[in-house]
């Protein structure tokens, strides 16, 4: 809401300039009673017309009064009042405007105190109303809205503030529309900006976090430990019908462990009797394949 401005004195110096060159004209003449009379008319026609005509800029609609009491909307663009009798005090932005709005120090309904910064997006629908029927709807909305925000926060948890913005920023829309409605005033979204809770909360909610994260990683691992528990018990199984297999599969891994460290392993004596290793055939066999294994890797090795 901004007062109005008459169409700037120019109009006033123009007709006003162009009188007194008339008069003056007439004064160099000898005609000094016409001069005289000239300059008069001259400043009373420049008077009435700059206080008679008005400029509205597209977004702006102007309110115009006549001896007090309403009369009509003026706007955009060049209109004429009656100087004196008709007066434009406002003249109402049309355009979408943002305010900002805060709550500090509210308590949730858990009894967390938060600071919440939030946007408010409206606009003006009916200048009429917004003009005579709240003295400030600028203040009035900023207050509406921090009231509104205040008590939606006194009635939500803080885990739904933090996750839930988009449910509490629709809720104030209605709540704050709702309010601003009588005065033709539209809301048209509600933004939530931030939520700011005590450092101390913070480092909690963080450690929180972080011992859930270290809970979810422990059920992973003895899950996949269950997942090998049960397949090893299924090869289990099948090495118990068939003794061939599993000696097999021994012989292999003990192959597998020597051929990649070259060092001593050490294999229970239940393991050797299984893989048939105390007597010299068994030995000479798995010593012949790790010297096949070498020599072969050798030549790999020397090949251009």
């Amino acid at each position: 809401m901004r007062r109005s401005n008459a169409l700037p004195g120019l109009i006033f110096l123009v007709i006003f300039g162009i009188g007194l060159a008339f008069a003056y004209f007439e004064y160099a003449l000898g005609a000094y009673g016409e001069s005289l009379s000239l300059a008069v008319v001259a400043f009373v026609v420049a008077f009435v017309a700059s206080a008679s005509i008005r400029i509205a800029d597209q977004w702006d609609r102007a309110v115009v009064l006549r001896l007090g009491r309403f009369r009509a909307l003026k706007g955009p663009g060049l209109f004429f009042i009656i100087p004196i009798v008709e007066t434009v005090p406002y003249l109402i932005d049309t355009r979408v405007i943002t305010s900002s709005f805060k709550a500090e120090k509210t308590l949730t309904k858990d009894t967390v105190p938060v600071d919440v910064d939030a946007v408010l997006f409206w606009k003006v629908l009916d200048p009429k109303k917004a003009a005579l029927d709240v003295a400030d709807y600028n203040s009035a909305i900023g207050w509406a809205s921090q009231t509104a925000l205040r008590d939606v926060i006194g009635k939500t948890m803080l885990s739904d503030m933090l996750e839930g913005r988009d449910k509490i920023s629709n809720e104030l829309q209605k709540i704050i529309d709702l309010r601003t409605e009588p005065w033709g005033i539209n809301v048209i979204s509600v933004e939530i900006k931030d939520v700011l809770i005590p450092s101390a909360l913070e480092d909690a909610m963080s450690m929180q976090a972080q011992a859930e994260r270290e809970r979810q990683a422990r059920v992973i691992l003895g899950d996949s430990e269950r997942q090998v528990a049960e397949k090893f018990a299924d090869a289990a199984k099948s090495y118990v019908e068939n003794p061939v297999a599993l000696h097999l599969r021994a012989m292999n891994m003990l192959y597998e462990g020597l051929k990649e460290n070259s060092t001593i392993v050490i294999v229970p004596s239940s393991a050797v009797e299984t893989m048939q290793l105390g007597g010299l055939a068994g030995l000479t066999a798995l010593t012949m394949g790790l010297g096949k294994e070498h020599a072969g890797q050798g030549k790999e090795g020397t090949s251009p």
